[in-house]
């Protein structure tokens, strides 16, 4: 099972890599598909590749990256055993916000990165990533501040998931402040991922 999954996210991935659904293939040095295990429990959703991640070709892999792999380190996991990727694919000049248009256009990869994996728990760094995922059901987004922290049970595209939302990790290290509410959503994470499947009603 986890090996046809492996080739149906390659199929993706080679999708990606050729994609020119959006402006930003013009300007990208490589798309970044994501990366991590087939069969995860557990999907991390960031915003779009940053200058380190667009050379590489690979996700959270700057410093907001390392900050990641420390966050992991509090919920019990390694990033060998989940899958991380952004809602955008492609870097976005200067790093600044994704354009609307180019969420639309990556938003098919997403949810078929989705569909494919079935994570049990997608966990949404940052506003963008959480707004997404809220608006593909129908929710009101307001703020990451007041939706971080609090599983939520939404079925997208016919999966049921708990979707985690929390704060990317560039904001704790833009604000230090911060790195507290992102320790502690964290932690939160490792309760959830302790939980069996059966057990996840106990959330709500």
């Amino acid at each position: 099972m986890c090996e046809e999954k492996r080739r149906a996210l390659e199929a993706v991935a080679e999708d990606v890599l050729s994609c020119k659904r959006c402006p930003l293939h013009a300007t990208r040095t490589r798309a970044v598909p994501g990366e991590g295990d087939p069969c995860a429990r557990v999907m991390f959703v960031g915003e779009a590749p940053g200058f380190n991640e667009d050379l590489q070709g690979r996700p959270f892999v700057g410093a907001a990256g390392n900050l990641l792999n420390e966050m992991l380190k509090v919920a019990g996991l390694s990033r060998e055993e989940v899958f991380i990727t952004n809602v955008v694919k492609c870097r976005p000049p200067n790093n600044r916000d994704p354009a609307e248009e180019e969420i639309e256009a990556c938003k098919p990869y997403l949810l078929r990165q989705l569909k494919i994996i079935q994570p049990e728990i997608v966990v949404c760094l940052g506003r963008h990533s959480a707004r997404v995922l809220f608006e593909l059901v129908g929710l009101r987004f307001e703020s990451i501040m007041k939706a971080r922290g609090e599983p939520r049970r939404l079925t997208v595209s016919g999966l049921e998931i708990l979707c985690l939302p929390t704060l990317h990790p560039a904001a704790a290290l833009y604000n230090p402040r911060l790195r507290n509410l992102l320790e502690a959503d964290f932690r939160t994470l490792a309760r959830l991922t302790s939980t069996c499947r059966e057990g996840l009603e106990r959330w709500f």
